[in-house]
């Protein structure tokens, strides 16, 4: 099992921009992939962005394309999603997601079996 916890997020102001980190324990992630979802009150996890560990390919959801950037880093074992020009819309909880990677990306908080505790982002004036 994977251990993740998320950190970064905080109060920003619209048009900011912010970047969190997601750190992976336990194990390596090679084999893996690394997803970022963000949840609103009421409302489900919703994908954002993954990253397969050992290529670093990548899948962005259509709602974030061209504004949030996924990335990693594998010798520390850590994620990263660096957003920019952040909007309200864009506050919640976000959250980073692993599960062993087959080739195919989900969007689908089910098929991701370890998770952060998930750190707030609040987009304010």
């Amino acid at each position: 099992q994977v251990q993740l916890v998320e950190s970064g997020g905080g109060l920003v102001q619209p048009g900011d921009s912010l970047r969190l980190s997601c750190a992976a324990s336990g194990r390596t992630l090679n084999g893996y992939a690394m997803a970022w979802f963000r949840q609103t009150l009421g409302s489900e996890r919703e994908f954002l962005a993954a990253i397969s560990w050992r290529d670093a390919n990548i899948y962005y959801s259509p709602s974030i394309l061209g504004r949030f950037s996924i990335s990693r880093e594998t010798a520390k074992n850590m994620g990263f999603l660096q957003m920019y020009t952040l909007d309200a819309e864009d506050t919640g909880t976000y959250y980073c997601a692993a599960a062993y990677h087959s080739g195919v990306f989900y969007r689908s908080p089910t098929a991701y079996d370890s998770w952060g505790e998930g750190t707030q982002v609040t987009v304010s004036s």
